[in-house]
């Protein structure tokens, strides 16, 4: 496999679509995700990086009429809207015994189930908090395939496992629909704190 060495930016409309320009969707055209898009989707979001390659972020893209109705009643009522208009949402969940598959991802350390393994804080911890990073990079490889997204926390998270995950190994991390967007929905853009508010150099 060969190695770009070209660290060249994106050009302005790559960083507009990605980040400057993208917005929040609440609102959802009439308009089919293809299935193979939600896997081209997969395939960029698995590459992005995670601690010893543990990859703990698992995915259900709920698109049939029978799963949003297994998903609706642990949804806020505002949120119950926006997910019945959108073509897809998906649960972002990580997996609790991740490291179990550590010996496949991160084979140079076969020691590495052993650190997780009796350790349910830290397994929970590590899988909390990876799953969160792939779920950002999920947003913006979705926006990058010409996706909209729109994040969402107010649900039931219990509710949303027993549906989905009844067997207790997966845990929701959060939800997001995904499909194109209808601008009309969209709320004036609210602020960003300045580098000097949020950031330091030390």
């Amino acid at each position: 496999m060969s190695h770009s060495t070209d660290h060249e930016p994106l050009d302005v409309t790559a960083l507009d679509r990605i980040f400057l320009e993208g917005r929040t969707h609440n609102a959802w055209q009439d308009r089919p995700v293809a299935p193979s898009l939600l896997t081209q989707l997969y395939d960029l979001v698995k590459m992005a990086p995670t601690s010893a390659n543990c990859s703990p972020a698992r995915v259900v893209f709920v698109v049939s009429d029978e799963a949003k109705e297994r998903l609706l009643p642990h949804l806020l009522e505002d949120n119950r809207k926006k997910t019945v208009a959108a073509p897809v949402c998906a649960i972002l969940a990580y997996d609790t015994k991740f490291y179990e598959l550590l010996p496949q991802l991160f084979p140079h350390n076969p020691d590495a189930v052993n650190w997780f393994a009796g350790n349910n804080e830290l397994a929970e911890q590590t899988a909390f908090r990876n799953s969160s990073l792939q779920g950002g990079y999920l947003m913006l490889a979705a926006r990058a395939l010409g996706l909209d997204v729109g994040a969402m926390s107010g649900f039931d998270p219990a509710g949303v496992d027993a549906a989905f995950f009844p067997d207790g190994r997966f845990k929701t991390n959060f939800l997001c629909n995904l499909g194109y967007g209808d601008p009309a929905g969209l709320f004036e853009r609210s602020p960003r704190l300045a580098f000097d508010d949020a950031c330091e150099i030390v």
